[in-house]
């Protein structure tokens, strides 16, 4: 297949797991492909496995001079065909844990950086480009411990509408894939005890009776970001093995 021939695609949070295997598999679908962390060792592993041509990008979405860094960066990368908003960070913990400084931390990674990446790209984006944002099942799960990052993932949801909107008179579509329990990184915000108890406790209420492989969640952005979806936008695709039942 060769979906993404002559393509250029940006994801930023590429350096692992859905935004990783989404690149390479781009890679090999002919396109080129540009990714964004902020981790030096994932930035080193992911650029060994891309090919020669792959833009690796140190960038942190919750700078807030992240958007307009990213549109200087990719200046001789554009225009963009496609763009995969993949960065966040999660944590849990009870209701009464959340301070000012967390809630802060989150939504600027999760929700501002999004917001301004956009706005600092949108120039870029090529008539009839594609625009896809990560959010997460937690925005419809309603787990006790995960208020904050299932509140940031749910006003990523909300941007996504308006996007679509906005950018529509260009040709150019926004959806939202929806993860649920995905094996690589899953949950990996938890402490290491506790991580098994709650895979197999969300595990056991997904009807296909296991976790997803980043590839799985993957391949639904690439089709939302590929030709294939030309008729689609404003919408939200659950890659969850039927956990929420979007």
């Amino acid at each position: 297949m060769s979906r993404f021939s002559g393509k250029n695609v940006l994801i930023t949070g590429g350096s692992g797991g859905m935004g990783l295997a989404g690149a390479r598999r781009i890679a090999t679908e002919g396109g080129r492909v540009a990714i964004t962390g902020r981790d030096a060792g994932r930035l080193a592993e992911a650029r060994a496995a891309l090919p020669e041509g792959s833009l690796i990008l140190h960038n942190d979405a919750a700078d807030p001079a992240a958007g307009g860094a990213l549109a200087e960066y990719l200046e001789g990368f554009a225009p963009l065909n496609g763009l995969w908003l993949n960065a966040a960070y999660a944590t849990v913990g009870p209701l009464e844990a959340i301070d000012a400084p967390a809630f802060d931390a989150m939504m600027a990674a999760n929700v501002r950086g999004p917001m301004l990446q956009l706005a600092a790209l949108s120039p870029l984006l090529a008539p009839g480009a594609s625009v896809v944002v990560t959010s997460s099942s937690s925005t419809y799960e309603g787990a006790a411990m995960t208020s904050l990052y299932a509140a940031t993932k749910g006003a990523v949801v909300a941007m996504a509408r308006s996007w679509a909107s906005a950018l529509a008179p260009r040709g150019i579509r926004v959806n939202v894939l929806v993860p649920g329990p995905i094996e690589t990184n899953f949950r990996h915000f938890l402490p290491e005890e506790a991580r098994g108890a709650f895979e197999s406790f969300v595990v056991n209420q997904v009807p296909l009776g296991r976790a997803g492989t980043a590839e799985e969640a993957a391949a639904v952005a690439l089709f939302l970001l590929s030709d294939d979806a030309s008729y689609v936008t404003g919408s939200q695709y659950a890659v969850d093995g039927g956990l929420i039942m979007l």
